[in-house]
């Protein structure tokens, strides 16, 4: 089946739908529903990140954003579609830059303005279910968890993580990441995303509207993602191999302790165990 609408994980849905200047209104909504009170984006400019990443590609799914709020306050987001390998050493190097240059030559007192990084994942990063979060924000704390530095911020979502059901989207946040979740199933806008905000998404990212050389440059973006993907799902299924083995050695080497320590034949427990006869005896 042909989607009707682009995959905003691609680099190059994620740049149509929020890093362009005709789609900034998108952006704009979007984030104020992951900043504080203090910091809703009232105005919003971006920089160029040729300088932030070391691959055209990186620098696709790299937004710096120089923001000020309505009370005039200043700040800067860097949002981005996080890559998969060593996405947690990616976005702490990603967030020293904006704090970098802000540094000024000559005497300068070293006054910082608040850093803010997003970082979409399409991808989840916690395996063991009792720590997954699809949201999880993050600021620099004290051993008493009191935040110790206000002024840098993460904030990462993890998309697969996120479960509800058109009926049970209960915020204007949850009918955002509805809708960058499932864009690329809808064949029509759904009855609650029917709003302003979101038809204007959809209209961006309907593929009927690309010309040709835009086409050609998504089918590219999508095969670039697909690869990425399926390089992750490879290491994902082969750790949880890699783990169940572990496990299951782990459990044959306890029983053939216990077994060993009652006096048990170490060939009786081979044969219960499946362990060599070498391996028993070297067991501590």
């Amino acid at each position: 089946m042909i989607s009707k609408y682009f995959n905003p994980y691609t680099d190059f849905g994620f740049k149509k739908l929020f890093g362009e200047e005709a789609s900034k209104d998108l952006l704009i909504d979007f984030l104020n529903q992951l900043l504080p009170p203090n910091h809703q984006i009232a105005e919003l400019s971006f920089k160029n990140p040729e300088n932030m990443a070391d691959t055209p590609q990186e620098r696709r799914a790299i937004f710096d954003l120089f923001c000020e709020s309505a009370t005039g306050e200043r700040f800067i987001v860097e949002m981005q579609k996080a890559q998969m390998k060593y996405f947690k050493d990616r976005s702490l190097f990603y967030s020293t830059f904006p704090i970098r240059e802000q540094g000024k030559k000559g005497t300068w007192d070293f006054k910082l303005l608040p850093v803010y990084f997003i970082a979409i994942l399409d991808f989840q990063y916690d395996e063991r279910e009792e720590e997954r979060k699809f949201r999880r924000d993050v600021s620099l704390k004290d051993q008493d968890g009191e935040v110790f530095y206000d002024k840098l911020h993460f904030k990462f979502l993890q998309m697969p993580l996120f479960n509800k059901q058109a009926h049970e989207l209960t915020s204007h946040f949850d009918k955002w990441v509805y809708f960058l979740k499932h864009l690329e199933d809808f064949d029509q806008i759904p009855a609650i995303l029917n709003e302003p905000i979101f038809q204007k998404g959809f209209e961006i990212a309907e593929l009927a509207h690309l010309n040709s050389e835009q086409y050609e440059h998504y089918l590219k973006s999508v095969l670039e993602h697909n690869e990425a993907k399926a390089s992750l799902d490879t290491a994902f299924s082969q750790g949880k191999l890699a783990g169940k083995i572990e496990g299951k050695l782990e459990a044959m080497h306890s029983a053939a302790k216990v077994l060993k320590s009652q006096g048990i034949a170490v060939s009786v427990i081979a044969l219960s165990t499946g362990l060599t006869e070498h391996d028993i005896e070297n067991l501590s």
